[in-house]
């Protein structure tokens, strides 16, 4: 889905987030301790220093959607990215695209995002892994550009990221982080399971502090360079995104985690996907006896909590 309105937007004032106030930093501390100041990536296991004509060379934005029978919540989401693509904030340079893996799917998923404008990736793996793997693969045909040029953002078909979502991604991009790890956050959900949903946003707000401990292939972007180089995602069932970021850390990689522009993520208890944030909330619903409806699903219009 080629989302950038033929105009685009007005181009990014020079050390401004345009309306945003500069996003923190959570990096890696310097060598001698000091916390490393915003927008300076720290070197990481020998990595070469910050070099900002190549972190300016950035030119395009693929946006990878893995989604399996997702026909009820998917409009949401590309609808989202839509929004995010016209971000005033997002440098006129940038094109974006957005690529869809129908992966197995048995419903209108594939039919709905080639109607939204997206590229559509049809496969018959039933694995995230898989199915996130070949949408990077899609998304680094279409533009025709070094993959040192390109920046891979990933998302899930049940989220929905915020308008800022691509503009902060580029822009971290651009001030020469390889890799962003974002947060998420409930979105919908059973009402009988507010308490639950409650308790458990306490414990991921609290969990690591700022340097938050967290990985969700639904609110994550790397450099195409940095991904093709550790061999992009693995073909698992789960977990390939903690072992994209494994993997990229342990390469020496500057990987950015950040609270800021959490993705709202369906708060279903029946996800498609196994070992993901949904089946985390079915298991802490089931430690703590919470019930929901038999087929209880997230409602489509309901707000972040």
């Amino acid at each position: 889905m080629s989302v950038r309105p033929p105009e685009g937007g007005p181009p990014v004032t020079p050390g401004r987030y345009g309306p945003h106030e500069a996003p923190t930093s959570h990096g890696t501390p310097a060598p001698h301790g000091a916390p490393v100041p915003y927008g300076t990536p720290a070197p990481c296991r020998g990595a070469s220093p910050y070099a900002p004509r190549a972190a300016r060379d950035l030119a395009a934005l693929a946006v990878v959607v893995p989604a399996h029978d997702e026909e009820a919540l998917l409009p949401h989401a590309l609808a989202a990215l839509r929004r995010a693509a016209r971000h005033p904030a997002l440098p006129v340079r940038a094109r974006v695209r957005v690529v869809v893996v129908a992966d197995a799917c048995a419903d209108a998923t594939a039919e709905l995002a080639h109607a939204a404008g997206a590229h559509v990736v049809r496969i018959d793996a039933r694995n995230p892994g898989r199915a996130r793997a070949a949408g990077a693969a899609a998304a680094l045909g279409l533009f025709g550009e070094s993959p040192a040029r390109v920046w891979l953002s990933s998302t899930d078909a049940d989220s929905r990221v915020p308008a800022d979502w691509l503009a902060r991604q580029w822009r971290w991009g651009a001030r020469g982080w390889e890799a962003v790890v974002g947060t998420v956050q409930p979105l919908g959900g059973d009402p009988a399971l507010a308490g639950l949903l409650h308790r458990e946003a306490v414990r991921y707000r609290e969990a690591g502090g700022a340097r938050h401990p967290h990985v969700h292939g639904a609110n994550l972007g790397v450099r195409a360079d940095a991904y093709l180089g550790v061999g992009g995602f693995p073909p698992l069932a789960t977990g390939e995104d903690h072992a994209l970021v494994r993997a990229l850390e342990a390469g020496g990689h500057r990987v950015l985690r950040t609270r800021r522009s959490p993705v709202a993520t369906s708060a279903r208890l029946r996800p498609r996907a196994s070992g993901g944030y949904g089946a985390r909330l079915a298991r802490l619903a089931a430690v703590e006896g919470a019930k929901p409806p038999r087929g209880a699903a997230p409602v489509p219009g309901a707000e972040p909590a």
